[in-house]
């Protein structure tokens, strides 16, 4: 046996799975264990709440005033819209005394979405009304 090429052959494998670990964690896709559990409980509190997003936006069509309150949302900063949900409580699920963690993020990322020429054509026909009825 030639113990110099087992030799260079021992070094070439340690050398080549330092190499494939290297790549494999950093462009390759690959996670440690702790990492997936932490990226799985993100997944599931973002799945948890989107749904609970979607209760939000139903207790905002309960809203009397959900017109006049979606344009005043929508006049907001991005960032400061999960706070205007969260001082009308609508992210306030029935038994809870405080919103979960995303909802009200989620909620006003729905509410969004909604068709805002509708909302300022009910306000400006719920302002008018009373002038035309005099």
């Amino acid at each position: 046996m030639d113990w110099e090429k087992i030799k260079l052959g021992s070094w070439s494998a340690v050398g080549g799975a330092i190499g494939l670990a290297i790549v494999g964690f950093n462009w390759g896709g690959w996670v440690t264990g702790g990492a997936a559990e932490a990226m799985a409980k993100q997944t599931a509190v973002t799945a948890v709440a989107e749904r609970l997003g979607t209760i939000c936006v139903a207790q905002f069509n309960r809203d009397t005033a959900k017109s006049q309150k979606l344009i005043e949302m929508k006049d907001k900063d991005t960032w400061e819209q999960g706070r205007y949900i969260d001082t009308q409580s609508w992210a306030i699920m029935p038994g809870d005394e405080k919103p979960e963690s995303g909802v009200a993020d989620a909620c006003a990322n729905q509410l969004s979405k909604k068709s805002y020429s509708f909302s300022v054509g009910a306000v400006l026909a719920s302002r008018l009304a009373p002038k035309f009825a005099e």
